[in-house]
């Protein structure tokens, strides 16, 4: 029988712990690594490509939400589960639409982690089962008739990724070395996403990021 093999991103290691824990009971599952920054998890989902990443939204370094946008275009085989302690529902949109396979509350049943690993594994969605997929699906077809939000549907994918690290405080230095680019490629997609949506200033820019949805204020703090 071939094992899921997965790799463990959290920055809390009672939760690593836990989580090891629960999944190495399981005949059909391996443990191949552990993270605990968004920037080791990237490097170690490269190296090491489980099937399945478990990755917790709310880390130092770069966030789950990040991490994702930037290991769907360097390892498009590895699904992705979001193990995250918020429930709102802006935070499932965020990632789904970033290419997570899966949602599920740490504070759900043990079955949740279990079912999502698997429904990721054979390419499957899947959600805690306290989060209401009507729900979300309201939240998403109001998403897509917000007017405000139409100046950020005309940046491009790495726009996109850049603007979400700049409200989140990062430099042009720091943008560059994650997405491995030079500081005057940053510099220029700075400009395009100014040029575009006709915001200056990353207060103004963090404002507009929360009123569209983007980005909730509680997601850079954990």
């Amino acid at each position: 029988m071939n094992r899921i093999k997965i790799l463990i991103a959290d920055d809390h290691a009672v939760v690593r712990g836990g989580v090891r824990q629960l999944l190495t009971s399981q005949a059909d599952m391996e443990i191949i690594g552990e993270a605990d920054d968004g920037i080791s998890a990237i490097k170690l989902t490269k190296s090491l490509k489980p099937d399945v990443l478990l990755l917790d939204i709310g880390m130092p370094g770069l966030n789950g939400l990040e991490a994702i946008g930037l290991l769907r275009e360097a390892v498009t085989k590895t699904r992705i589960v979001i193990l995250s302690m918020h429930s709102k529902e802006s935070y499932v949109h965020q990632t789904l639409s970033a290419g997570a396979s899966g949602y599920v509350l740490k504070a759900s049943p043990s079955a949740d982690i279990l079912n999502a690993v698997r429904a990721a594994y054979r390419n499957e969605y899947f959600l805690s089962s306290t989060i209401k997929a009507d729900v979300i699906e309201v939240y998403l077809q109001s998403r897509k008739h917000t007017p405000v939000a139409r100046g950020y549907d005309l940046l491009s994918e790495r726009e996109q990724q850049v603007f979400r690290m700049v409200v989140e405080g990062k430099s042009s230095s720091e943008i560059a070395d994650i997405l491995c680019v030079s500081i005057k490629t940053i510099e220029k997609h700075r400009g395009a996403i100014t040029s575009k949506l006709g915001i200056h200033g990353r207060l103004e820019l963090l404002k507009y990021a929360i009123r569209i949805g983007v980005v909730d204020p509680d997601l850079w703090t954990g």
